[in-house]
This record gives C-alpha cells, structure tokens and sequence, in this order.
C-alpha cells in the first residue's frame, strides 16, 4: 500500500497487517466476528490509532469497525450523507479501510448523540446475529451503544473486547519500540533546551513553550505538559496549563513533566527537578531515595509477574522507609495511549510481558519537597532498559 506523503511519521503496512492478523486470530479463539471502538482524542484515545495509524482529535468521534473477515469502515466528522467506498482498502491515508462515512456531529450538541451509531447500524448490518465486541468500553458513548443494541442489532450478541486488544498491543513489535526510542530521544533534546533557556523572570507557561517548540520540531502532534515552580524548602507538585502563570524567582525549583507523543504517535514521558541555584540537602536525600525505590520497582518488573504483586511489594517497600504508599500509579504501559495497560497497581489483571514499554515515575509529596523521577523503560532483556539519556539527577543552574 502507498501511503499519502501528508501523513507524519506513518508506521509502515506491514505492521499494520501484523497488527490486524494477531487481532484477528484473538478474535477467532474469542468466536467474535467483527470490533467497534470509538475515540475522540490522541492523548487518551489510541484504540482507532492502533488499528488505522489516523488518529481522533479535538473531540470529534471517529468510529472504526473492524471484522474478522473483512476491511474496515470508519466513521468520522463531516457531511451528512457521506458513504464512500475505498478501492480495496489501500487508501494512502486510510489503509485498510474500505468504506468511510461521516455526519456533522459533534459531542456538546445532545441531539446529535445517535448519529453516528446511525451510520454504525448501517455498517454492521451483515452482522446483525453476530458476536459484536466492544473495544474501549469506557470511552464508548452510552447513546452511541444503545441505540445499536437496540435497533439495527438487536439480535446480535455484544461482548467486552478491551482485553482482548489489550493484550496484543501491550507487546511492542521492532517498529514499535523504534518509534518509542524516537520519542524518548525527542524528549531528551525538549529537557536539554528547558535547562539551557530556564531563567529567573520566565513564567512557568513561558517555559513549557519552550519545550512545546522543540516537540513541534521534532514532528510531535499532542501532549500533556505539566509544570510548577516554587522556592526551595516547599513542596512543588506540577500543575496544568491553567496554573502555570507563577513567575519563577532566583532560587527557585521548577518540576516539568513531559507527557507527549513523539514521531508516529508514540507516548513517553520524561520529568525532571531543575533549580536556580542549590538543592536543600533535603531535596538530595529525599531525590536519592526516589532513584532507590525507582531501582526497587525495576528489579520486580519481570517477565510473567503479576501487576498486582509488584504493586504490593513497592507499597511495602515504601512502607518500611517511612515514605506514603502510591495510592495512583507509578508505572503504566504506553503506546498510542499516554496510559495504556498494564497498569502496576491492586487492580490490574495482566501480567508484565516481554517487549513492553512501561514508565516509571516513583513520586510522593511531603510538605518541604516534591519528590520524583519519570522515565520510560524497555522490558526485553536481563534487567529494564532506560530509553531516555537525560541526567538521573536533580539540575542546578548557576
């Protein structure tokens, strides 16, 4: 298949395809016929991404059903009335899909809420006593599955299929973790010009823009960015973007968390401490402990260990030291996702699997210091392999 030389940074159809057939034979062992997903963003909404390599943006619902048998159809954003058939699937911008509708929807409108799953009705007509999974269930619109189930495909039979998918693209193939380097390493150069540019009189927000400029780039389409400053000797947790307007004084601290995706659409994260001068011995020690329980939670991050487990153990680690256990998450997968499975927490099911890609970020507040690290780490060989280059270490300008 050609691919559209407008598209950035496209994975390559042979991945694509490996990614179809490995769905495709889970979905056999699961008797499913044929998947639906729909996202609406491309920080939290990597399911159409990971089948299509088009990502959903700025809110608008894109639909993807994907058979066991057969192309794929996508329903997007635009005219009413659109039904377009793509010869044979090989479409340069929409590989593997072979019917593309859309409506004027649009999620604040409530009046439109049944439109897409309208056009989804339509679609999955061959399938109207068929095993229909339900791929994202979260993010799956009530009105959207209702309306299914109780129209066009009421005789068929609807099943969770989140794990299923789960599964598959938790385990990165080559190129994948190719783009995941790339990402980490577009990250590295985006923290280098932070501590390069970072001066007294600079807004947090000012700062953030800097990094934001380098992704930019590098050819980076999203991200999170989150950041906070305060003077050494109080704690400093990294607040969004609508509370990032402190100015950063002589002296300060200031904690950036870099949570974007790379070229291809690769999710990473990198964050780190910089001050404008000296670290409070305080700031040290407690720094040090971070890296001692982060090299803590690596030495349990073993091929066939269960999520769940390691998530005790850590808590009890942290536990002993006198330090708060982590009542959110210090390690997660990510793909196209920011957060994808497995997540290293009590109520994750799945195991840690050879060839993931996970961050850790042990992190925990006290009221003097904001302690952490976060870095991506690739499971593959005897023991996880950090991705980013940057220095494992609090920075000291001046």
């Amino acid at each position: 298949m050609t691919i559209n030389e407008r598209v950035n940074s496209p994975i390559s159809s042979t991945e694509l395809e490996r990614r179809w057939a490995a769905v495709r034979k889970s979905m056999e062992a699961a008797h499913i016929d044929v998947l639906i997903m729909q996202n609406n963003n491309d920080f939290m909404g990597g399911y159409v991404k990971y089948f299509t390599d088009f990502p959903a943006t700025n809110g608008y619902p894109l639909t993807v059903i994907f058979p066991r048998d057969d192309l794929m159809t996508m329903i997007g954003q635009g005219p009413f009335g659109h039904d377009q058939m793509l010869t044979g699937g090989t479409d340069g911008v929409r590989r593997g899909v072979t019917r593309l509708m859309s409506s004027p929807s649009f999620t604040p409108v409530s009046y439109t809420r049944e439109y897409d799953a309208e056009l989804a009705g339509r679609a999955l007509a061959p399938y109207a006593k068929a095993v229909i999974g339900l791929v994202g269930s979260s993010q799956l619109p009530y009105a959207f599955v209702e309306h299914l189930k109780q129209g066009a495909l009421a005789g068929a039979t609807f099943v969770e299929a989140s794990d299923l998918v789960d599964q598959v693209r938790s385990i990165k193939s080559a190129e994948e973790i190719a783009g995941f380097r790339k990402s980490c390493a577009m990250q590295d150069a985006m923290m280098t010009k932070v501590g390069k540019r970072l001066r007294p009189g600079l807004r947090d927000q000012e700062v953030v823009a800097i990094a934001r400029r380098v992704a930019a780039d590098w050819g980076s389409e999203q991200g999170w960015y989150m950041a906070a400053s305060a003077p050494v000797g109080m704690s400093a947790p990294m607040a969004p973007p609508h509370l990032q307007n402190r100015m950063i004084r002589e002296g300060d601290q200031f904690c950036i968390l870099l949570e974007n995706s790379g070229p291809g659409g690769f999710y990473t994260e990198l964050g780190r401490t910089f001050v404008l001068g000296k670290a409070s011995q305080e700031m040290r020690d407690e720094f040090a402990f971070v890296l001692e329980a982060r090299k803590f939670a690596l030495s349990l991050l073993k091929e066939g260990a269960a999520c769940a487990d390691i998530a005790d153990e850590y808590n009890a680690f942290m536990r002993k030291n006198g330090r708060p256990e982590e009542k959110r998450v210090f390690c997660h997968s990510q793909g196209y996702d920011m957060v994808e499975r497995p997540l290293v927490r009590a109520d994750e099911s799945m195991r840690i699997g050879a060839n993931m890609v996970l961050a850790c970020h042990p992190t925990y507040v006290t009221t003097n210091t904001y302690s952490w690290i976060c870095d991506n780490f690739f499971i593959g060989g005897v023991a996880p392999e950090r991705l980013h280059s940057f220095s494992e270490s609090i920075i000291e300008i001046g």
